[in-house]
């Protein structure tokens, strides 16, 4: 029992060190989200659909507009779209990018592995912290939207809505291991951060420019975003699962990938 407890000392510390960014990504997440459900009051009865109408495709595609009439499709365009697909994946490539990059800057990393630790353990467990926040900003925030769609009089499938948070998951998971592979493949955490994150954000570009695009439409699959669309989960529940599937694959990949890398490295 205590040499499982030791082989997890790393994650825990990394844990406790992310409690706090948690509550304030929480936090700040819920009070957007409160903001918003209340400008949905505000807007009721104006035709706000007729101010996007000649919007191009590939705009209409960035914003996940489907339906601004309701409050799921108001929800997903204006919360699910940027602060799920964009916010937190840029968040999270982010964070991921310094992980270990900012160890090796900062001369850390030959102190940690000059305990009775694998490369691979330690990589491993530094990655999972990220858990942490990946699962409680979707409880946390996934409850407080319940909430306030139903102080409003609004009601929004349950089943739906946590479907729209679980699924989020996997395409989390990927933007934080771009991150990974870049904070293990330079020296200096703020090049390893800066290259995750646009990575990822040229990953949902690319989503939304080749739209309609028929002789391009093949690039949209090295997007992450390809296999995660909210606004559709949050209106009717539907997805498919082997999209999920296919995130989850290249998570284990991209994390596969960057033992390699870490492996090869002269710390």
């Amino acid at each position: 029992m205590e040499r499982a407890m030791r082989m997890f000392e790393t994650a825990r510390y990394e844990i406790s060190r992310r409690v706090r960014g948690t509550m304030v990504l929480s936090v700040a997440i819920s009070l957007y989200a409160g903001f918003i459900v209340w400008y949905f009051t505000v807007l009721e009865g104006v035709s706000i659909e007729d101010v996007f109408e000649e919007l191009p495709p590939a705009m209409m595609e960035a914003f996940g507009i489907e339906t601004l009439s309701t409050i799921e499709g108001f929800l997903g365009a204006q919360i699910y779209n940027f602060v799920w697909l964009l916010g937190l994946g840029l968040y999270f490539a982010y964070v991921a990018g310094g992980i270990v990059a900012a160890d090796i800057e900062n001369d850390r990393m030959d102190l940690l592995l000059s305990f009775p630790i694998s490369r691979s353990q330690l990589l491993v467990e530094k990655a999972a912290s990220l858990l942490l926040p990946i699962v409680v900003v979707n409880v946390v925030v996934g409850c407080v939207i319940y909430l306030l769609a139903a102080s409003i009089g609004e009601r929004i499938d349950v089943t739906h809505l946590a479907l729209t948070h679980v699924l989020s998951v996997p395409y989390l998971l990927v933007c934080t291991a771009i991150g990974l592979v870049f904070s293990v493949a330079v020296d200096r955490a703020a090049i390893a951060e800066r290259g995750a994150i646009g990575v990822v954000f040229a990953l949902f570009l690319i989503e939304s420019a080749v739209s309609g695009a028929s002789e391009y439409e093949w690039i949209r699959y090295i997007s992450p975003t390809h296999y995660y669309e909210p606004t559709p989960l949050l209106i009717d529940g539907s997805y498919e699962l082997i999209d999920t599937g296919i995130l989850l694959v290249a998570f284990v990949g991209l994390v596969l990938l960057s033992q390699i890398l870490f492996y090869q490295r002269d710390i």
